[in-house]
């Protein structure tokens, strides 16, 4: 017998030669009303039995669920706050990686939530808690070093799944787009059994997607500016600050990029000399801390965004990724007009 007790029966992945009866939905998540919490639509709740088992592709690994996840632990905000909004708090064993603090129309969702780590966790501390499914935002955290590979879960009984859009190699959406945020919604939908909770999400975002105003894309140069001093790490071409950015009316200076986010040179920053500059704020890396490094740097304090002290200020939680995206977007804007008043 394995160290750690899980429900065998409930998740099994393809790639194993073993097949299981379907079985019953336990508890799937109430239908979410657009622009309501969790809360406010009675939470996780008995619902009418899923279409089990669902098999998905997954950054190229086959999972098939037989019955809804019931003990889920998440690593990153993007997986967290999804499950959070899908009414499926009351199945999270335990939370991991959050990348900042939780948007207010989740923070009753998520009073009670098990942080187990503000980092990546180990293995012992995950599976100590007897989870029968990880949900992770990167693929990353599926590593020896971290939750354990896929294949070993598997072993144990328990299912994996990565965010889509962070899926890499061949698997890597190019370019990340609003209708592959929108997938992944529906996808959890269907795997962790909540459905009518994530088509109600999906139509929500895109109704409020299709009511932003971008901003002249012509008229208003960007870069995106996540992390570093020496060597900043900025949004490239094809990841979520592109997504966000674009929906925006932002013209990224690093368009061209064919990569996600990337390190680039002051020289050739000073040279784009963008009109705006979005500054990701996390713990660890602050907006305030940018601006600083920015307005003290001689190299950089002659740039036009500098000067005239035109920043745009997004959490890093809603710039990966995720429900937030759409808001993130929207926030963009709003900042923006500010500034060009």
């Amino acid at each position: 017998m394995n160290r750690i007790n899980v429900r065998r029966s409930a998740i099994v992945v393809a790639t194993s030669a073993a097949t299981c009866a379907t079985l019953l939905l336990s508890g799937c998540a109430a239908a979410v009303t657009p622009g309501a919490t969790p809360t406010e639509t009675g939470g996780a709740t008995s619902a009418a039995a899923a279409d089990y088992p669902v098999t998905v592709d997954n950054c190229g690994v086959s999972v098939t669920v037989t019955a809804a996840p019931e003990r889920i632990v998440s690593i990153k905000s993007s997986a967290t706050e999804l499950l959070l909004a899908l009414g499926l708090g009351d199945r999270i064993v335990g939370s991991a990686f959050l990348d900042g603090p939780l948007p207010e129309s989740l923070a009753t969702a998520g009073a009670d939530l098990n942080l187990i780590s503000d980092f990546l966790p180990g293995q012992e501390a995950v599976l100590g808690l007897n989870p029968d499914f990880i949900y992770g935002g990167w693929e990353s955290n599926f590593s020896a070093d971290g939750v354990g590979e896929r294949d070993a879960l598997t072993t144990l009984g328990v299912g994996s799944y990565v965010s889509p859009a962070a899926c890499k190699g061949d698997f890597m959406p190019n370019p990340l787009t609003f209708e592959t945020v929108f997938s992944e919604i529906n996808e959890a939908g269907k795997i962790f059994g909540a459905e009518p909770a994530a088509t109600a999400l999906v139509t929500s975002l895109e109704h409020d997607l299709a009511g932003l105003t971008p901003a002249n894309s012509e008229k208003t140069t960007a870069l995106w500016y996540s992390s570093g001093t020496t060597t900043p790490y900025v949004g490239a071409g094809i990841g979520s600050p592109q997504m966000i950015m674009e929906a925006a009316g932002l013209s990224n200076i690093f368009a061209n990029v064919s990569d996600t986010w990337t390190s680039a040179g002051w020289e050739s920053i000073i040279e784009a000399d963008p009109s705006v500059i979005v500054l990701v704020d996390a713990t660890w890396n602050t907006a305030a801390a940018k601006i600083a490094h920015l307005e003290s740097d001689p190299a950089t304090q002659v740039l036009d965004a500098v000067k005239n002290q035109r920043y745009i200020i997004l959490p890093f939680a809603a710039t990966e990724a995720g429900i937030r995206n759409v808001e993130a977007a929207s926030s963009a804007i709003t900042q923006l007009a500010a500034l060009d008043k």
